[in-house]
Order: structure tokens, then C-alpha cells, then sequence
């Protein structure tokens, strides 16, 4: 988790963006982090982050950019994997303003089940910062060395297809999917993921990522290759001791009635049972091709065979 804790810390700090962009990361902030909840006859905007530079930047941006105050409310979970640390942005007063105003309650004053119009047709740096905010909200992002994957939990079907849709305007092919507890939307491509995570302002974190992902596919790569080694080196011995046994039944069914050259290759195999057909060719005298050595071998079972067969008739 230590890597996607830098990744939301390095996104709360990005600056640079148009107004217009802020307005459009806060309200995808709010509402995938929990949104405008009705509580009796008021509303309240109650949303939850894991990152607490993620709730600050929220917070902060509600006073300086909307003209609301916002409070943070610090809670600790317990959970079969420890307890988790968790940030509730709270929004008392003037709510219905300020959904209006972050367009999470349309004009008629319904709540928007997506994402706000003016965000989801916005300009491509208001598409990134809605990114940004969802991720920073509901985003996870796999640790480097395991399957590749950048996922966003959704708070409803609609928002999750609103994300893929801004995805598409940023050129990348994002894939909605329904859970048994959620609507998520996913990148699974690794080099799809790095340019989003550039896209959304994390280039320190990306190369990060990346490099760790590298070394991870390396050393994976490494350890298939070796297991693949292992694997054919007790293929070869396993048939070399097969090939062993054969060798020496063949001698006792033939006894002296086999070709000098066929002995020669017999003897060997049988003697070098830990030995390639290779290195066999190579210490025979004369060396001889590892293919030559093969085929002497298998005219000689070959002869022993026809050997027994021979046998088997007459004694009938």
C-alpha cells in the first residue's frame, strides 16, 4: 500500500490546473468518495478517503475554490487485515449550494446518478482531473511484480460508465465490470496504466512503478527460465536412465552377436548415464555426432527386439 499512499500524496499536491479542471476533480472527489446524503429533512456531503492528503486537498479546495467550510474527521477501522486509517470530509451548511454548485444535483435540484455534464463533455483537462479525483477517492493500484492493474470502485453503474467514456477521450480502452458489492472500472495493460498515471499528474510515482515492475518481470522471467532448465535437465535424465536400462537388456538378449560400432555406443550410454547423446559423441573414439551416437543406439535396441521376437517364434 506504501507505493499507492505516494501516488495520492504526489496527486494532492499537482498544481497547474484551470479552475474549471479543480471544479471538475472536487465533484468526482465528492462524489465517489460518498457524495450528498439526506439526513432527516437536511442534506449533508460525507465523504470518506483512506489518503489523508486526498481529504485535505478536498477540504482546502471546498474553502478556497467553492466558499465552503469542510471539516475531517480522523476514524480507525478494523478489518481482517489490520486496521485501517480513514478521513471523512463533512460538509454541514449551504450543502445544497454546493451540490449545485460541484453540479451534483442538477438545476430541478435531483441528484446526478453519473457525473456531472460539464465534466464528463468538459475539455481533456477536466476529463484528467475527474480521473485524478476518482482515483484519489476509490483508486488501487497493484504492487510491482504481481498482475498488472489500476481498478477504481464506482459508487454507481452510471459513474462507472462515465469514467470509461472520459478514458476513451484520454485514448485508453477502460473495462467496466460489475461485482458481487460494486461497480469497478479497470486498466489491466501496463504500459495503458503508466500513461494514465502520467495522464492523472503522478510521473514521480510512475517511475517508481515502472522500474519496480521491470526488476519484478526480470526476476520472473529469471525464475521461469531456470525452473524451465530444471525441468529439461530432469527430462534428460530421466530418459538417459530409461535409455540406460534399455541398453543393457539389449546386451543380454544379443550377448556377443552385436556390431562393434553398436557396442561401442551401448557401452557408453551405459557407463555415462549422466551424459547428453553430445557429450557421448564427444568421448567416443572416434568422436562422433551426437546424431550418430543416437542412431547407433536405436539400431541396437532395434536389433534386441528383433532379436526377442525371433526367439519368441521359434519357441512356439
Amino acid at each position: 500500500m506504501a507505493l499507492l499512499d505516494d501516488v495520492k500524496s504526489e496527486l494532492a499536491a499537482f498544481e497547474g490546473d484551470s479552475p474549471a479542471a479543480i471544479k471538475a476533480q472536487a465533484a468526482t472527489m465528492i462524489r465517489f468518495g460518498g457524495g450528498l446524503h439526506r439526513v432527516q429533512n437536511a442534506y449533508v456531503i460525507r465523504s470518506i478517503y483512506t489518503s489523508l492528503e486526498a481529504a485535505e486537498w478536498l477540504r482546502d479546495t471546498l474553502r478556497n475554490v467553492f466558499g465552503h467550510e469542510a471539516e475531517i474527521k480522523h476514524q480507525t477501522r478494523q478489518t481482517q487485515n489490520g486496521p485501517v486509517e480513514t478521513y471523512i470530509v463533512l460538509v454541514t451548511r449551504n450543502v445544497v449550494a454546493l451540490a449545485l454548485q460541484t453540479g451534483l444535483v442538477d438545476r430541478r435540484k435531483q441528484q446526478v446518478h453519473g457525473l456531472p455534464a460539464e465534466v464528463v463533455n468538459g475539455s481533456i483537462a477536466q476529463i484528467k482531473a475527474s480521473w485524478r479525483g476518482a482515483f484519489m477517492a476509490r483508486g488501487m493500484l497493484s504492487e510491482p511484480g504481481k498482475a498488472s492493474f489500476l481498478d477504481i470502485a464506482c459508487p454507481s453503474e452510471e459513474a462507472a460508465m462515465a469514467l470509461c467514456g472520459m478514458a476513451r477521450r484520454l485514448g485508453f480502452q477502460a473495462k467496466h465490470r460489475t461485482t458481487r458489492t460494486s461497480e469497478r472500472v479497470t486498466l489491466k495493460d501496463p504500459d495503458a496504466i503508466e500513461r494514465m498515471l502520467k495522464s492523472m499528474g503522478a510521473s514521480r510515482s510512475v517511475r517508481e512503478w515502472t522500474g519496480k515492475r521491470s526488476d519484478g518481470e526480470t526476476r520472473g522471467k529469471a525464475n521461469r527460465l531456470a525452473n524451465f532448465d530444471d525441468a529439461n535437465m530432469r527430462r534428460s535424465a530421466k530418459a538417459a536412465a530409461e535409455a540406460s536400462e534399455k541398453v543393457q537388456r539389449a546386451f543380454e538378449i544379443l550377448g556377443d552377436n552385436i556390431p562393434e560400432n553398436l557396442r561401442q555406443a551401448g557401452q557408453l550410454r551405459i557407463d555415462h548415464v549422466d551424459k547428453s547423446l553430445e557429450e557421448l559423441g564427444k568421448i567416443a573414439e572416434p568422436q562422433i555426432t551426437k546424431d550418430a551416437i543416437a542412431g547407433r543406439i536405436r539400431r541396437l535396441l532395434q536389433l534386441a527386439e528383433k532379436t526377442e521376437k525371433a526367439r519368441a517364434a521359434e519357441s512356439k
